[in-house]
């Protein structure tokens, strides 16, 4: 009993000395970087106070130590910011569905500004702001080594009053200037209707109405085509939507999945990250779904697109998206104030990382620049037809109802004509649902 009570102690022992060898440097080596980090706070100090008392001007200790913030966040990723009180407050506001502005998410990249996204309906949208854009410039002010947060409250300002923006876009050689009335942006987070016998789901943005809005829409749409047998399957477009709450992204990606992983995130701990997963419930029905995308569908809206083309619940159609895989938590501080820290980067239920790749489309198309009037009206006149002779022969081989159905397929196809000159993508979406809806039957016997 000695001998292991004795091999016990030695074995403890032993284990001690180790650890004493391997801890020292290790110890020395935090304390060494503890005193680096206090020596870095002691120059901040020292550089706080020398400013205080020798710069040129008096200035605002709180908005001095506000921008050393904002500095130190704005260092690690172009979505890390301080938010003052007041900006905050406005965050908070955004979220439920309603706030004052142009209408535009944007991001820094290089020093500029660049649009995200223009949002359905808004002054920066009607003005013609498209994704991709680069402001350069508000009022005649360069925004050129400004922080994102302080660019962007260039752009604020009373509802009502008129803005001057200059913008850079590729394919024009010079910037130009757009001016904009700032108005309250009201956000229909869903816009649901009917194109022929598909129905078309436009989701803006990811606020707190995206899901109820969502639901409203399926229902109001179905019951006016008289069921689901009467519909060829949903288009769920998410081009120009530039994200917003990852609740609601999961919401509308379970809508329309039985079961699996929808999203995961990932930070730098193996236990900052988290899952989540469908449950049971198609508001679809099972019916075909193709989601369009576009470069300013970004973070949620990726999250969405990404879920269902990983589970091929969807065709995605369209442009590659923004590329924005980051999640960002907003962190209240005290005053009110509060950070908004990249935290973990979303993963698609494959394992895909969205950051700076994007969501590339099942079939890529692009949306073409419109025809000329007068191009369009040449080709129309130019058009014949066996009817058109002179002399030809009828048909009297159909019966009237036949011939009432062949005018409605006829007015239905006309109708679709004329979408791909206003919208070729949401045309092209269209059509897919069409071809999937007529072999349905075949895939069936043929399981």
């Amino acid at each position: 009993m000695k001998k292991i009570v004795m091999a016990a102690t030695g074995g403890a022992l032993l284990g001690l000395v180790t650890t004493s060898q391997i801890a020292g440097p290790l110890l020395a080596q935090e304390a060494a970087s503890n005193t680096s980090v206090y020596e870095q706070l002691d120059l901040f100090g020292d550089i706080f106070e020398r400013i205080r008392g020798s710069y040129v001007e008096e200035v605002d200790d709180a908005a001095l130590i506000e921008a050393a913030i904002n500095g130190m966040l704005t260092s690690l990723d172009p979505h890390s910011s301080y938010l003052s009180p007041d900006d905050a407050a406005k965050m908070r506001v955004s979220t439920s569905g309603e706030f004052g502005g142009l209408g535009i998410e944007v991001t820094q990249e290089e020093g500029w500004v660049k649009v995200v996204s223009p949002m359905d309906g808004t002054p920066a949208d009607a003005a013609g702001v498209v994704a991709g854009d680069f402001i350069t410039a508000v009022d005649g002010e360069s925004v050129l080594g400004l922080t994102l947060n302080e660019a962007v409250e260039l752009m604020r300002g009373p509802v009502g009053s008129e803005i001057i923006i200059t913008i850079v876009r590729e394919g024009e050689v010079e910037p130009f200037d757009v001016s904009i009335i700032r108005d309250t942006i009201k956000l229909t987070a869903v816009r649901s209707r009917s194109e022929g016998n598909a129905v078309v789901l436009r989701v803006t943005t990811f606020n707190e109405q995206t899901f109820p809005n969502l639901q409203e829409g399926i229902t109001e749409q179905v019951e006016a085509a008289g069921g689901f047998d009467n519909i060829d399957g949903i288009v769920l477009d998410l081009r120009n939507n530039p994200g917003g709450l990852l609740s609601q992204a999961v919401y509308v990606s379970d809508a329309f999945l039985d079961a699996g992983e929808i999203v995961s995130t990932r930070g730098r701990e193996a236990s900052d990250g988290d899952r989540f997963n469908a449950t049971p419930g198609d508001l679809a029905q099972g019916k075909p779904i193709v989601v369009l995308i576009n470069g300013g569908s970004a973070s949620a809206s990726e999250i969405v697109a990404g879920a269902l083309q990983d589970h091929r619940r969807a065709i995605v159609v369209g442009t590659n998206s923004f590329g924005k895989g980051s999640v960002q938590t907003v962190i209240p501080l005290q005053g009110d104030g509060a950070m908004r820290l990249t935290t973990a980067r979303y993963y698609t239920p494959s394992g895909r990382s969205i950051q700076a790749l994007g969501i590339s489309p099942d079939i890529i198309v692009e949306q073409p620049l419109p025809r000329l009037d007068d191009a369009a009206e040449e080709d129309s006149g130019t058009q014949r037809s066996e009817a058109g002779l002179r002399g030809s022969l009828a048909n009297d081989s159909l019966s009237e109802d036949e011939i009432d159905q062949i005018e409605e397929d006829r007015a239905r196809a006309e109708a679709a004509a004329a979408l791909r000159e206003d919208d070729y993508q949401l045309a092209y979406a269209i059509d897919i649902l069409k071809g999937l809806n007529a072999l349905g039957p075949l895939a069936d016997a043929a399981e």
